[in-house]
């Protein structure tokens, strides 16, 4: 595949815009939600989303397929350390953040905060504490970040690492009320998990661990999880991420410690490397119809910075991809979406905290066009 480049509803959390202060600086991005954080809502508008020193940014389309964006908007949530996104088939975006709150003595105490944007531009629900796993304020402080994803029917499903290396779930249950923690048993789990709701409904969860990385899935849509046989390979810190790429099948893609490049596996297949030289974090990728073809593309940055893309044909790695610069640099983790053209979309946060938005062109292949900052 040739790939070019180119350069509110009660109770909801207030809408505050951030565009400048009074000393004409901009608020800007301070940090990347982890994974996918540019997501299309059910009325075709693409909305963006980073972390702002008191809490989430969120830009968005005006209309379907741009060019034009609102925001930033704030929603305030202080002490936020990480938060990451899940969005379901309805449309709605759920935020899962860790919080961490100093004491004057002792460690910080930690929980997992929760809410949900129910359209595109609009206010999100009131933030909620769902807990931490651990009572043991020394445990407690060393849950890792939430990650989630949302099933068939709407029911979210959420994994913390634990300090001791286990693995814990939470999910609310059809009448919306939420579960108890279970216990999936892990050892020696660590940060990175893959979380990926297939079409059928069932999800499908990878967890980094120490020389192996443990699998689970889903029994059936809203059903327990059964772990899998461990996929016996090592992964760079926190690198992890997943793409459904058939009917049940996920193709996991991450960092190779001893190489430093990009690998791909499927399960009952071989590791196959993909090049690629990505910093630290997950990569982007997204499938996508390229010349009439079921294609994955993919992005990252390199140590540098600058952001690079390939594609190929879905589960056709084996085939070989090429990396090329978009010629755009970024400190954070690029995003990947289509937008309700059918275009491909990349978005990068700049050096000064603001959104870059590049688009595909109308060429063959993956020709994307040069970024215009929001």
């Amino acid at each position: 595949m040739r790939v070019k480049s180119g350069r509110a509803d009660r109770g909801a959390t207030p809408v505050r815009a951030v565009r400048y202060d009074g000393s004409g600086e901009r608020h800007a991005a301070v940090g990347a939600v982890a994974g996918q954080w540019l997501l299309r809502g059910k009325d075709g508008r693409l909305t963006a989303y980073a972390r702002h020193a008191d809490g989430v940014l969120r830009w968005t389309e005006t209309r379907p397929g741009g060019p034009e964006w609102s925001g930033p908007d704030l929603f305030r949530i202080p002490r936020l350390t990480h938060l990451s996104l899940a969005q379901g088939a309805d449309g709605y975006v759920h935020f899962l953040g860790r919080r961490a709150v100093p004491k004057k003595d002792g460690p910080p105490v930690v929980d997992v905060m929760h809410a949900i944007q129910y359209q595109s531009g609009r206010a999100l629900s009131s933030w909620h504490s769902l807990g931490n796993p651990r009572k043991s304020t020394d445990q407690a402080s060393g849950m890792g970040a939430p990650v989630g994803a949302v099933g068939r029917a709407g029911q979210l499903n959420f994994f913390v690492r634990t300090g001791a290396g286990g693995v814990m779930l939470r999910r609310d249950d059809k009448d919306g009320a939420w579960e108890s923690w279970h216990n999936l048993n892990a050892r020696n789990a660590e940060e990175g998990i893959a979380v990926t709701p297939g079409g059928s409904g069932a999800v499908d969860l990878l967890v980094q661990g120490s020389g192996a990385a443990m699998h689970w899935r889903q029994t059936a849509p809203g059903g327990a999880f059964t772990r899998e046989q461990d996929i016996p390979v090592q992964m760079a810190p926190a690198s992890v991420t997943a793409l459904e790429t058939a009917p049940g099948r996920c193709t996991y893609y991450w960092t190779d410690p001893a190489t430093g490049g990009v690998m791909a596996y499927r399960l009952g297949g071989w590791v196959i490397p993909l090049g690629g030289i990505p910093a630290e974090g997950p990569i982007s990728v997204l499938r996508a119809v390229l010349d009439g073809y079921d294609c994955t593309v993919l992005a990252h940055r390199d140590p540098d910075g600058n952001v690079m893309v390939a594609a190929c044909g879905t589960e056709n790695e084996g085939g070989g991809l090429w990396w090329s610069p978009t010629g755009e640099r970024t400190g954070m983790p690029p995003a990947l979406a289509v937008d309700s053209a059918g275009r491909v979309v990349l978005a990068t946060i700049g050096a000064d905290g603001a959104l870059c938005v590049a688009r595909q062109n109308p060429e063959p292949g993956l020709a994307m066009g040069p970024a215009v900052r929001v």
